[in-house]
């Protein structure tokens, strides 16, 4: 069963549209690339991928519109793409999972997704860990600041990370310390291992639970998230 919902957001200043798929299970906040909207997890089968997940009640799949991604992508302003990314983040939070919530109980929820996805998956996790329970990052693009051409805000820093954990102390890096992340990448065409590596390290340096997985050959693109995302939700929900 397929359900949108929609509401207008304060804090992006637009519409935000979340659409599930299931009937009952553990809550995956799946996050679109960079260009995507609520969708295209469904048109490109990665719905369809954790299809037996779903059908035996192991996870409910969210999405939403990638509203911070497609600022970077059509090359905005990087104060503005700064300032969107932070609102994004408050608007997953204060609007997102509640919503969420509302839908399943307050289960701890587990963020995923490809290439920005990836970022945003992330994010989610080290900025809330009081909501999100782990997070799955597949080919993941977790270095925004070669966007930025110079720009440095602290919208950006709190957003990112690589940038803000090296800092971060007391209850929420208590909290993340009892998450998991996982980073998978491929080694085919268009991927960047060193960008799964670079963000690992950073969370080992913290203390933070974390794996890489390295997928030889895959490249970047939905065949290979396709494959991902079902094994990865299979572990994390046996």
């Amino acid at each position: 069963m397929t359900r949108v919902e929609s509401w207008h957001s304060e804090r992006l200043g637009q519409p935000v549209t979340l659409t599930c798929w299931g009937e009952f299970g553990r809550p995956v906040l799946v996050f679109p690339t960079a260009g995507g909207d609520t969708g295209e997890v469904e048109r490109f089968g990665l719905v369809d991928a954790a299809g037996a997940l779903l059908a035996d009640g192991r996870v409910k799949i969210y999405s939403v519109d990638s509203v911070a991604g497609r600022s970077w992508l059509n090359g905005d302003d990087p104060r503005h793409s700064a300032w969107i990314q932070n609102q994004f983040d408050q608007a997953i939070r204060w609007e997102v999972v509640p919503a969420i919530h509302a839908d399943t109980g307050p289960l701890p929820i587990i963020a995923a997704g490809a290439s920005i996805g990836a970022f945003n998956a992330v994010a989610s996790l080290c900025r809330h860990p009081d909501v999100f329970g782990a997070a799955i990052g597949m080919s993941g693009t977790y270095d925004l600041e070669p966007w930025l051409g110079g720009y440095w805000s602290e919208d950006f820093y709190f957003s990112s990370p690589l940038h803000y954990l090296p800092d971060l102390e007391g209850t929420q890096l208590d909290r993340l310390r009892d998450r998991f992340v996982l980073l998978a990448t491929g080694t085919g065409a268009h991927e960047n291992p060193d960008e799964s590596w670079k963000l690992a390290d950073v969370l080992g340096a913290k203390g933070v639970p974390n794996r890489v997985d390295s997928w030889p050959g895959w490249v970047h693109d939905w065949p290979t998230w396709r494959a991902m995302l079902p094994t990865y939700l299979h572990e994390l929900t046996s």
